[in-house]
């Protein structure tokens, strides 16, 4: 289902990231497929698991304890208060505080493994999650305390304390007792049954839901790296031969060959190719499809990989309420996000390296062939006292060392926790916390570079070396996009609002692209 609806259905049709985006960007509505069968999947599991507890059987998390205390047989007379301390002694997350919207969409991820209707939780549960969603009560949930199997148990205690009313949530705007909330909304807090407590938190919903959050941006960042190779080019009067089509024909890499299609249209290659006394620009301007490739050309199966996991039961037993089976598993390992976030994150970083690279090429006046140094706009007799993009590019150089930094894989710290029952654990909501960070870092690369590049291109204006009319429309949509944020830089000036600014733009996916 597109997030161009403005609904998004849970229960029917499989849940994609462009959903999760949307419910978590506020553009989209939640709501529960009203086809019998699906309700009727939810009550059979709820059913089966009441049947079972009346007939004294025993299931792992309602008649016993958690994990590697499963051999502690549970009362009949406590089996209702178990949920509850469950959510609490897992209330001991640490460190900032995820988002507003990054908590939005970890409702959106957990409702959609609970509507696959194999986690034996009742129809009340999902509409409370549903209510929540559509009147944005996000759940606070600290980021550290998740190793990625059992799921994001810590986490993710947080929302199934907000259900029974404990805990904060941020709401218009302000950060409130759940309690306080559910008064204001005339809504009742729901009691756990026995099961929905590890239901709601023996999953990978944080790390998925922050996955869905990582890839759009990701893909956007391909596109916009993309263009600021193009905008490089020109104001480094480079060869735009390096994109040819007969050349990129013999290294079929799809991804790669889109990257440089883009950038050879951009540069309107046939009609108008740059004459350049260079046979070769420097590799961080030749070789930018194949280091943007390689992102473009994982993104589809990345995104396989995220909306299998997003769509799936996730939590343990597996109910089958049909046929009447409890199972038990694994299925709340976090390997394939943990794999795809790790994956990511290299990639990402790559983009931070390459425009890094490039900013420098722009900013030195022995590789920026008659541009002046730094950028600087500066008329010829305050020229020695501008420094222009100097410390823009010293501060583009520590984001990007930063965002390489991150790149080791979080996966490969799998520790042995929880009197080594979690023995081998995923890791996968740190690397899906790494990932988000290299791609603020790398968000903030590209803000120098998009004010850098297009400095560069009207430096070249000034000098009657570019006529911006014979720029293709593309490029010029780009450069007047720029300029309605940022202006020229003549005189030094404090750029860091400047900068916020482009970084805020590329997050929100304002500028016009491909």
């Amino acid at each position: 289902m597109s997030n161009k609806s403005s609904e998004v259905c849970f229960g029917g049709e499989a849940i994609s990231i462009e959903d999760v985006v949307g419910l978590a960007e506020g553009r989209c509505k939640a709501k529960l497929s009203t086809q019998d069968d699906f309700k009727q999947k939810i009550n059979e599991g709820a059913a089966f698991l009441e049947k079972l507890l009346k007939e004294d059987g025993v299931i792992y998390g309602v008649t016993t304890g958690y994990g590697d205390s499963c051999t502690v047989n549970v009362p009949g007379h406590l089996v209702n208060e178990l949920p509850i301390n469950l959510t609490r002694y897992h209330g001991c997350g640490l460190g900032d505080y995820f988002s507003e919207k990054e908590s939005i969409a970890i409702l959106a991820a957990r409702l959609a493994s609970l509507s696959q209707g194999y986690s034996g939780v009742r129809w009340g549960l999902l509409e409370q999650l549903s209510c929540y969603i559509n009147q944005r009560v996000a759940p606070l949930i600290p980021q550290e305390g998740s190793v990625g199997a059992s799921g994001d148990l810590t986490p993710l205690s947080y929302v199934a304390a907000s259900l029974i009313g404990e805990r904060k949530a941020y709401f218009k705007g302000e950060i409130r007792l759940v309690e306080d909330i559910l008064k204001e909304l005339s809504v009742q807090p729901i009691n756990l049954y026995p099961k929905e407590g590890l239901a709601i938190m023996n999953g990978t919903a944080v790390m998925t839901a922050l996955a869905c959050l990582a890839w759009t941006r990701a893909d956007y960042l391909a596109k916009l790296c993309t263009r600021l190779t193009s905008l490089a080019s020109l104001a480094l009067l480079g060869n735009s031969t390096h994109f040819d089509e007969i050349l990129f024909s013999v290294k079929p890499h799809a991804g790669q060959q889109l990257v440089a299609e883009r950038i050879r249209h951009d540069l309107n290659h046939h009609e108008h190719p740059r004459n350049s006394a260079r046979l070769q620009d420097r590799y961080s301007i030749r070789c930018s499809p194949h280091i943007i490739g390689v992102l473009v050309d994982a993104l589809p199966w990345m995104k396989r990989d995220i909306e299998n996991e997003l769509n799936s039961a996730n939590d343990n037993p597996i109910i089958d309420g049909h046929g009447e089976h409890v199972l038990h598993g694994g299925h709340f390992y976090g390997g394939h996000i943990a794999f795809v976030m790790d994956s990511m994150k290299n990639c990402v970083a790559n983009l931070a390296d390459l425009m890094d690279r490039q900013l420098a090429l722009l900013v030195d006046q022995r590789f920026n062939h008659g541009l002046s140094s730094n950028l600087s706009g500066a008329v010829e007799h305050r020229a020695m006292i501008n420094h222009g993009f100097k410390a823009v590019q010293i501060g583009a150089s520590a984001w990007t060392a930063e965002a390489l930094k991150l790149t080791m894989p979080a996966s490969v710290f799998s520790r042995s926790t929880e009197c080594h029952n979690q023995d081998k654990v995923s890791m996968g909501t740190i690397a899906a916390r790494d990932c988000l960070r290299v791609l603020q870092l790398t968000e903030q690369v590209a803000a120098a570079m998009t004010m850098a590049t297009v400095q560069g291109i009207r430096l070249r204006v000034k000098e009657n070396q570019i006529d911006l009319d014979s720029l293709t429309k593309t490029v010029l949509t780009s450069v007047t996009e720029v300029e309605n944020l940022v202006g020229f830089l003549e005189e030094d000036r404090p750029l860091e609002d400047d900068l916020r600014a482009l970084t805020e733009s590329i997050q929100q996916q304002q500028f016009t692209l491909y």
